[in-house]
């Protein structure tokens, strides 16, 4: 029986069962053996099915990896826990880090098992794990420490199901799409992954205005949509590629990189008589045994017959150089998440007469040029790398985007709003222009029966640079806040009154509770003097200047700056690192669309050269 091909540039759809024989003349679309059902030229809405369904899926993913951000505020308060307290900030960190860690480390597993056993079904697995999290999450019976580990441990398992989601659908969407239009699909969807870790900040801060617990409530109904839709609308269309599940190389793999990524989450934390805990043994021993482990991963994907990752894609330079700039773009763009909410929140908003209780909405609400930029770049960039390829836009994305890093790290810390919001939409434009065509160029550069595993590992690098963001820049400025920090506050506190010896020991405190405290909208001083009893003493002027509004965020905004030079310089640095990766990516690549000799030989392209 001969097999039915789709002309070129028609667009396939939903499959139909070889077994349940033709439906009807123009819906033949059996295949040979070893391959899955395709409908035809006549249903051309399925790949727009296929992206709305994925997109939903990524967009309710990236939103929660950031909504819970800014909604930290109204989260404590909602459990009753000091999160700047002793003992208190690793709740906090782990807050954030346990679904962008378990989302890195879960990908390219997931995506593997979506070659091995059918993307669709990961995928639609993945809408059904995130709705229930988030409905534990919404329901947290407990407070204090017990409701702190509760909502930890249920947003590591919403990260399954962000995982789920995000491994899948890039895959689902190469699979629905012909190369001449893959770039303008996943742009579409990239705009979505990385505009919801945007959009997350506007609509935590909104929700978290009126209810906590509303965070987490808000991605239940989509959750069950999703679930409902991508069953009864998504359907396998890629090969599956059956094989033994490779246990040595996912172990290797999630325990190398969980112990890597929660080394540098503890990293940033004081210890002993230092002010970041990089000497700490615990830290020592997650960064080496996590690394060795990684070596290890390396050294069994080479050897396993069936391995879990096909290190041989890396020798394709499309890939490789695709993934080193989507990585340090994603070390930057969350760096600058974080940066630009700390100084909103702690320094510039206040200063600006906003309470400190109203910062966490009007900072997402000051955010949304960002946000604009990116969406008015993202889906033109993608339909242009179609015609043109992704080398030119990808690197002149990130080199818009190191250009807005050093225009930020001149802006005074006062700024004018329009100088803000302008190098910020500038910047989302830059970053539009670069995700689009680089996810397009990682996707069409794999084999058919890898692309759930590429498109885990384009996931991995994705929200590892998110993780990593947070232990190198908060590194950076809580060294340059050491520098100057001490100083400043002790100063600002005996000009208030304060004596000399207790100004000292507070202005000597880490600098890390007064980087966390900024960033979450806090003004510390009550709790840095309550314990000397100094507030007692003073004229009660005084103490409404130290524990009002304007006089941490002046105090420590100087100090803060230094720190943010420091920032957005290594940003930039890294960003013109990942343009130069980037123009080393080649020129336009699809597989299967040319000869071997055009790319780096490995086993995966000798079939199709022999095929040739």
């Amino acid at each position: 029986m001969s097999v039915p091909t789709n002309p070129p540039g028609n667009l396939p759809g939903d499959p139909t069962s070889g077994a349940r024989g033709v439906r009807e003349r123009d819906e033949t679309s059996v295949r040979t053996a070893g391959r899955r059902a395709r409908y035809e030229h006549d249903h051309p809405r399925y790949p727009w099915v296929a992206l709305s369904n994925t997109t939903l899926g990524v967009l309710m993913a990236t939103i929660n990896s950031s909504i819970v951000i800014i909604s930290l505020p109204a989260i404590f308060r909602g459990i009753q826990l000091d999160p700047l307290a002793p003992g208190n900030v690793s709740y906090l960190l782990w807050m954030i880090m346990g679904f962008l860690l378990v989302s890195a480390v879960l990908v390219v597993s997931l995506g593997r098992l979506g070659d091995m056993y059918g993307r669709v079904r990961i995928y639609s697995y993945g809408f059904v794990v995130f709705s229930v999290a988030s409905v534990m999450l919404a329901v947290d019976p407990f407070v204090h420490s017990a409701g702190a580990l509760w909502l930890i441990g249920w947003r590591v398992v919403q990260g399954v199901g962000g995982a789920m989601l995000f491994a899948n659908s890039t895959a689902i969407l190469t699979d629905a799409f012909p190369a001449n239009r893959r770039g303008m699909a996943l742009g579409i969807n990239q705009v979505a992954a990385i505009a919801g870790s945007f959009l997350g900040l506007i609509i935590g801060g909104l929700l978290a205005e009126w209810h906590w617990r509303a965070v987490f409530w808000v991605s239940v109904p989509i959750g069950i949509l999703g679930t409902i839709w991508s069953y009864r609308s998504l359907h396998e269309l890629g090969e599956r590629r059956r094989g033994s599940i490779d246990v040595a190389g996912n172990l290797t793999f999630a325990l190398g990189l969980t112990a890597v990524l929660a080394a540098i989450t503890y990293g940033i934390q004081p210890y002993g008589g230092h002010t970041m805990g990089w000497t700490s043994p615990w830290v020592l021993t997650g960064l080496i045994g996590g690394v060795a482990l990684l070596v290890a991963f390396c050294v069994v994907e080479s050897r396993v017959a069936d391995p879990m990752f096909h290190l041989g894609l890396f020798r394709n330079r499309a890939f490789s150089a695709g993934n080193l700039a989507g990585l340090l773009a994603s070390i930057g763009r969350g760096g600058m998440q974080f940066m630009l909410i700390i100084w909103l929140q702690g320094i510039w908003l206040p200063l600006h007469g906003f309470d400190y209780a109203a910062t966490p909405l009007w900072a997402g609400i000051y955010l949304v040029p960002l946000t604009i930029g990116f969406l008015l770049a993202g889906p033109l960039s993608g339909y242009l790398s179609d015609r043109y390829g992704a080398r030119a836009f990808a690197t002149g994305g990130l080199l818009v985007v190191a250009a807005t890093f050093v225009g930020l790290l001149m802006l005074p810390v006062e700024f004018p709003y329009w100088a803000f919001a302008a190098l910020i939409a500038v910047n989302g434009i830059g970053s539009g222009l670069f995700s689009s065509p680089n996810t397009s160029a990682i996707m069409n550069s794999v084999p058919a029966g890898q692309r759930g595993a590429a498109s885990g590992m384009r996931g991995t690098f994705f929200n590892s640079g998110t993780s990593l963001s947070i232990g190198i820049f908060f590194s950076l400025m809580i060294a340059g806040l050491a520098n100057s920090l001490p100083a400043t506050l002790t100063r600002g506190l005996e000009a208030q009154g304060v004596s000399s010896p207790v100004a000292a020991s507070v202005g000597n405190l880490p600098p890390v509770g007064s980087l966390f405290a900024a960033f979450l909208g806090y003004n510390p001083i009550a709790k840095l003097l309550g314990p000397t009893g100094a507030l007692d003493h003073l004229p009660a002027s005084n103490v409404a200047t130290l524990t009002g509004k304007e006089f941490f965020p002046r105090l420590i905004s100087a100090p803060f700056h230094h720190g943010l030079v420091i920032v957005f310089a290594a940003a930039a640095i890294m960003t013109v690192i990942g343009a130069f990766a980037s123009l080393l990516r080649g020129e336009r690549y699809v597989h299967g669309e040319r000869r071997i000799e055009d790319i780096e030989d490995f086993e995966d392209f000798e079939e199709e050269g022999a095929a040739a």
